[in-house]
């Protein structure tokens, strides 16, 4: 009987598809947002808080930034798989990278509804 050892992330097309599809998600709000910040008439708090202060831009905003995390995780998840050899070392860079990503999110979620 052969032991294989498995090196390295093979998530396959799931991963795969889940980079592209949450990169395209992030195009799509970089351009939404570029134009609505662009027809603000003049760069001021109020006018920047008017923006946000719908729920599209909020709601657009929150998704952005949590494909954007989970754009992050897929990418960071795959380094350490790759390039940290000790298994007990990446157990704990996964732990601490799952928390802070989530963490993030969290506060993302507690900026835009503070607003």
């Amino acid at each position: 009987m052969v032991n294989r050892i498995v090196v390295g992330a093979h998530y396959g097309l799931r991963d795969w598809l889940a980079q592209r599809v949450t990169a395209v998600v992030m195009a799509l709000y970089t351009i939404v947002f570029a134009l609505r910040a662009l027809t603000l008439p003049e760069m001021n708090f109020e006018n920047w808080r008017g923006l946000f202060s719908g729920g599209f831009m909020r709601i657009a905003t929150f998704v952005f930034l949590a494909c954007l995390f989970y754009h992050a995780w897929v990418g960071i998840r795959d380094l350490w798989m790759d390039y940290v050899q000790s298994t007990g070392t990446r157990l704990v860079l996964h732990v601490l990278t799952i928390l802070s990503l989530v963490g993030y999110l969290f506060w993302t979620a507690q900026i835009l509804w503070r607003l």
